[in-house]
C-alpha cells in the first residue's frame, strides 16, 4: 500500500539538510529503483522553486511499504530524521486516485 510521509523541519534547517542530502536521497533513490516511490521532494519556505537561504519548511514523500508499520520505521531512519532536521514526521496511508 501507498505511505504518505509529511515531514515538517526544525528551523534553520538548511545546513543540516545540506549535511545528509546524499544519504537521504541514497535511500529514496533504493525506493524509486525498487519501484516504491511514488514521490518525493522538498518544501520551499517561500514560493520560489529555489528558496536559496530561506531554506525549506519540510517534505512530502510518497512511498509504497507492506505497512504503517514499515514506513513508520523506515521514516524513522531516515538520515534527516536522524540529523535533526525534522521536528515532526506525520506517517499515513495513501490512496492514489488520479492520474
Amino acid at each position: 500500500m501507498w505511505y504518505s510521509l509529511v515531514c515538517s523541519d526544525v528551523t534553520d534547517s538548511l545546513a543540516l539538510r545540506k549535511a545528509n542530502r546524499p544519504a537521504h536521497l541514497q535511500r529514496l533513490e533504493a525506493l524509486r529503483d525498487a519501484g516504491r516511490l511514488l514521490v518525493a521532494g522538498p518544501n520551499p519556505s517561500i514560493d520560489s522553486e529555489d528558496p536559496g537561504e530561506a531554506g525549506f519548511s519540510g517534505s512530502l514523500i510518497i512511498a509504497e511499504f507492506d505497512s504503517l508499520t514499515s514506513a513508520e520505521d523506515w521514516a524513522k531512519e531516515d538520515p534527516y530524521q536522524l540529523a535533526g532536521v525534522y521536528a515532526s514526521v506525520n506517517v499515513k496511508p495513501y490512496k492514489k486516485v488520479l492520474p
